[in-house]
């Protein structure tokens, strides 16, 4: 006959949170071992695209890692991806190349019309 295991903890239900597998031990016993969750890796908040150079680890393992495996070295690190920050940094370019040029045509204007004047 197969031999019985049980739950080592306290929680005697199939939750997600109390997984486990039985193993063979040395001595030749079947126990069982919890399993942890598996861990999410952390998203991109603009395109939800997986962000690379970071660990994919429970939140309170976030806590116990250096500042260094928890971001990049770029402005948004470790919060947006490369092509994300990209877009936003092209698009602020544009935006501020835009108010210059509307200010240069304003200046045009103005001249045209005071020259039409005299």
């Amino acid at each position: 006959m197969v031999q019985r295991v049980t739950y080592r903890r306290r929680l005697s239900y199939n939750t997600k949170s109390n997984k486990t597998r039985v193993i063979k031990t040395p001595g030749g016993k079947l126990a069982v071992l919890h399993i942890k969750k598996k861990a999410s890796a952390p998203k991109c908040g603009d395109c939800g695209s997986v962000l690379s150079g970071i660990p994919a680890v429970r939140p309170a393992e976030y806590a116990r890692i250096s500042r260094r495996q928890k971001t990049v070295q770029r402005p948004y690190g470790g919060s947006r991806c490369g092509s994300c920050v990209r877009s936003r940094i092209v698009r602020a370019f544009l935006i501020e190349e835009q108010k210059i040029v509307k200010k240069v045509l304003k200046a045009q204007q103005l001249e045209t019309k005071k020259s039409s004047k005299k």
